[in-house]
């Protein structure tokens, strides 16, 4: 069997993703406090925002997740087949 690993990510990306983060949530709190709009529409942006933000990273993890599983259940298969190929492949007394 082959076993893939996945490439760990360097830590000059990982700095980076999240000084993007950073750097986005910082325009977007600025955006919003500069708004020339009422205290409501205001609240109304953050929250739009927040909720913006959070659905994000549910949907990666979704993505993440069915992708692992679908590792997990692609290795099930190909040690059943081994184990089948070995099976036939044994000579019997």
């Amino acid at each position: 069997m082959n076993d893939v690993l996945a490439a760990k990510p360097s830590s000059a990306w990982t700095m980076f993703t999240y000084l993007n983060f950073v750097v986005a949530a910082v325009m977007m709190a600025g955006g919003i406090y500069f708004l020339e709009a009422s205290f409501a529409a205001k609240g109304f942006y953050a929250m739009a925002a927040l909720m913006l933000v959070s659905s994000t990273a549910a949907i990666t993890k979704s993505i993440r997740d069915a992708e692992e599983s679908q590792r997990l259940h692609n290795k099930i298969d190909e040690a059943r087949t081994e184990r089948l190929l070995m099976e036939v492949n044994t000579p019997r007394s």
